[in-house]
């Protein structure tokens, strides 16, 4: 089924605040396939001993995990198809927990068009608690 939030948004239709968010609900079964995928294997996200002796209490998801919702976003939602990943700063601020769902929200913040660039900020909130912060900086597909 496609949402009518996937496409694209050109350059020439973006206004800061524009906003798309997407979320996933993190099981046992996404964190061994991105274990594979990574090659991440750290015990703290697939040991339950090791999870429990952590200062989180419990294992808990990759941070990387949830972030890749934001590389959804920007190729599927905002600016959506035909855009291209620049550059990327986070900070992880909670853990994600098996069984969280993860809401990850990309809002531009500024428009660059001399260089075709978006600054997007990154948000993604498990709940009410901020758990990654961050901006990406996008070439955006452009009709002209």
């Amino acid at each position: 089924m496609n949402s009518p939030e996937i496409g694209t948004v050109y350059l020439e239709d973006m206004k800061p605040g524009m906003s798309r968010s997407l979320s996933k609900t993190i099981s046992e079964r996404e964190i061994r396939l991105f274990a594979e995928l990574s090659e991440d294997r750290n015990p703290l996200h697939l040991c339950e001993e090791t999870g429990s002796r952590s200062v989180f209490g419990t294992r808990i998801a990759h941070g990387m995990l949830s972030a890749s919702l934001f590389s959804a976003l920007i190729g599927e939602r905002l600016p959506g198809h035909g855009s291209i990943y620049l550059g990327q700063n986070l900070r992880f601020t909670a853990p994600v927990r098996i069984g969280d769902r993860v809401v990850a929200t990309v809002t531009v913040e500024r428009i660059i068009p001399e260089k075709r660039r978006v600054v997007l900020h990154c948000e993604a909130r498990v709940g009410e608690t901020v758990v990654i912060t961050g901006e990406a900086t996008v070439l955006a597909p452009s009709r002209a």
